[in-house]
Order: C-alpha cells, then sequence, then structure tokens
C-alpha cells in the first residue's frame, strides 16, 4: 500500500499513485518510454517536438501500452514566437487526442492558457527560476516545476540550487510547485515534500531504464559517469545548458572563452541537436550536447524503470522512518 504521504496535490491532479513526474526528454520522450512511465505510477510526457508529423500516432500508441494509466505531452515552445510556429495548433491536436496533462516550457504559456482550460488541461509549466514561477502562477497554470542548477538540460541564467527552490517557493506560491534538479534518491524526494513540495521531477537518473529507446552504450556511459562528469555552457548566448562532459563541451567552452561574442552561430555546428540525436542511436557519447544532471552520481546500472521508480519508493519509505517518532525513540 503506498504511504500517504505521497497523496499530494501532484497525484491527485495527475491520476499517479507517486508524486513523481519523469520530465519531458527531447527524442527520447516516446510512447515506449512514457508507457513505462505510466505503468510504474508515475507521470511521463511524450516530448511533441520529437514527432512533427507523427504525434497522433505516438499517443495513440502510448495509450495502448499505459494499460489504463495516465500520461502527458511536453510542448517545449522556443524563447520567442516565431513566424509559423504551430504552438497552438499542437495544443489542439493533443486536446483532441484526449490527452489531459501537459507540460510546458519555453516562454510564457499565456496566450494558450484559456485554450487549455477549455480543454480541460492540467498545465504544468516548467521553469528555471521561482521567479519566473511566479510569474506563471500569476498567468493561470496549474502547477510548476522548478529546475535548479543541478538539473540536466537547461538550467536558466540564475543557477540556483534546488534546495534555494524548495525553501523559496514556498514561501513565494500558492499553486503546487515540483522541485527538479539533481534529484535521483528517494530521500530527495521526501526532502521535497517536506519543504511544501507536492512532488519532483526526474530526467537523468531515468536515462538508463531499459525502456528507453536509446543505444545500450548510451546508457553504459550515463552508469559510468559520475556527479563531476558534466559541463555548463552556452552562458554567452544566454541559453546555459548542463551536458555530460565530452570533446563537443570542450571544444564549445574553448570558443566562448576565446571569442565571447561570437554568438550562437559560431556555437551551432557543435550544438545542434541532429548530433546529440545520434549519439542515442550510435551509443559514441564523445560528441554531442548531451543533456545531463548532476543525479548522473546516482545512476548505478541499466536496469527496467519500474524497478528504477520501486527503488525510489523504498528509499523514500526508509527515509521516513527515520524521522517518525517511533523510529527515534527506538
Amino acid at each position: 500500500m503506498t504511504d500517504p504521504v505521497f497523496d499530494t496535490a501532484a497525484t491527485r491532479a495527475f491520476g499517479t499513485r507517486l508524486p513523481i513526474v519523469a520530465g519531458g526528454l527531447m527524442w527520447l520522450g516516446d510512447a515506449a518510454y512514457v508507457s513505462a512511465c505510466a505503468r510504474a505510477g508515475i507521470m511521463g510526457f511524450i516530448t511533441a517536438a520529437s514527432f512533427p508529423d507523427t504525434l497522433d500516432a505516438e499517443i495513440a500508441k502510448c495509450r495502448d501500452m499505459a494499460e489504463g494509466n495516465p500520461f502527458g505531452v511536453n510542448v517545449s515552445m522556443l524563447p520567442k514566437l516565431v513566424p509559423g510556429e504551430k504552438t497552438a495548433d499542437v495544443f489542439r491536436q493533443i486536446a483532441d487526442a484526449g490527452v489531459r496533462v501537459v507540460e510546458t516550457s519555453g516562454r510564457n504559456p499565456e496566450p494558450y492558457i484559456p485554450q487549455l482550460k477549455d480543454a480541460g488541461i492540467t498545465v504544468l509549466h516548467k521553469v528555471p527560476s521561482v521567479r519566473f514561477a511566479v510569474k506563471a502562477q500569476s498567468v493561470g497554470v496549474d502547477m510548476v516545476t522548478i529546475v535548479g542548477a543541478e538539473c540536466g538540460g537547461h538550467p536558466g541564467m540564475d543557477l540556483v540550487g534546488s534546495m534555494v527552490n524548495m525553501a523559496l517557493a514556498e514561501e513565494r506560491l500558492d499553486i503546487p510547485f515540483l522541485i527538479g534538479g539533481g534529484i535521483g534518491a528517494g530521500s530527495q524526494i521526501v526532502a521535497a515534500l517536506a519543504a511544501g513540495a507536492s512532488g519532483v521531477t526526474i530526467g537523468t537518473r531515468f536515462l538508463v531504464c531499459e525502456e528507453l529507446t536509446a543505444h545500450p552504450g548510451y546508457k553504459q556511459a550515463m552508469v559510468d559517469a559520475s556527479e563531476r562528469d558534466t559541463d555548463l555552457t552556452m552562458q554567452t548566448v544566454r541559453n546555459t545548458i548542463r551536458t555530460l562532459k565530452n570533446e563537443t563541451t570542450k571544444e564549445v567552452a574553448r570558443l566562448e572563452r576565446e571569442n565571447p561574442e561570437g554568438g550562437i552561430d559560431q556555437l551551432m555546428p557543435l550544438v545542434k541537436g541532429t548530433i546529440g540525436r545520434q549519439a542515442y542511436a550510435s551509443g559514441d557519447v564523445s560528441w554531442g550536447m548531451l543533456s545531463a544532471g548532476q543525479a548522473l552520481g546516482l545512476t548505478d546500472a541499466i536496469k527496467p524503470l519500474a524497478e528504477i521508480v520501486a527503488e525510489l519508493e523504498h528509499e523514500a519509505e526508509v527515509a521516513l522512518a527515520r524521522l517518525r517518532p517511533e523510529r527515534r525513540t527506538a
């Protein structure tokens, strides 16, 4: 039986057993991975940008594989609206497919909130700082994920750690919030709940699950890496990213150091997503911007996602036992 402590605003909104969200993974958030999340009792998200022409089919496939358990779709928006962008159409497509939870990120979702609310969709917006969470709350999102400096992918420019984010969010927010960034152990889930969060968002810890559609060599590289094996780059173009340390990050760091005014044009041949996507297929992690956070230190083996989730739940229960009076006085 699931501990009542894990019954939170997040589990009630999502219909999941545990207050864990598997954040959207570009190129990797497919039906196989997301349905595994659903079956394990956590919320996962198909990344819409990974399926520009086949999103309906991927949602249908995930629904078949999820065995009646809930899942969502991630919509990562560009920092600024560009001509021809079809975000509104994607949201309409998601609603028509009957998906009821959306994870948004990238820019303010305010223009789309009425459309999403009219469709009965719960909006979880991901931000890299509490100050942006406050803004998201003001425009009507249902819930926010705040990712700290430890996270893989884009931690923003403020680079505030997850522990500080937890305390600030409890003080400044009225809507439910999740904490991400460096989360990979059950004790951290308990800490987040104790700090007022309704759950956690995990990415890196799940990169080694069997269901992830990536080469075993890539997953083993994640297992072998430690919390010290990430780099922060792209600060010069105000798009900070934390990725696995490799030849690409060394070269990007060199270019930023030697020519900080070079802009995105000098970096693009190295940082474009298609290079990283090749690593998922080939297992060669020496090149490409491969998002990974400091929770790499908590990955220990390639295994089924349900087994990883079970370990997290057990670790959380052990942490809870340490806090309960009967355990402390025993």
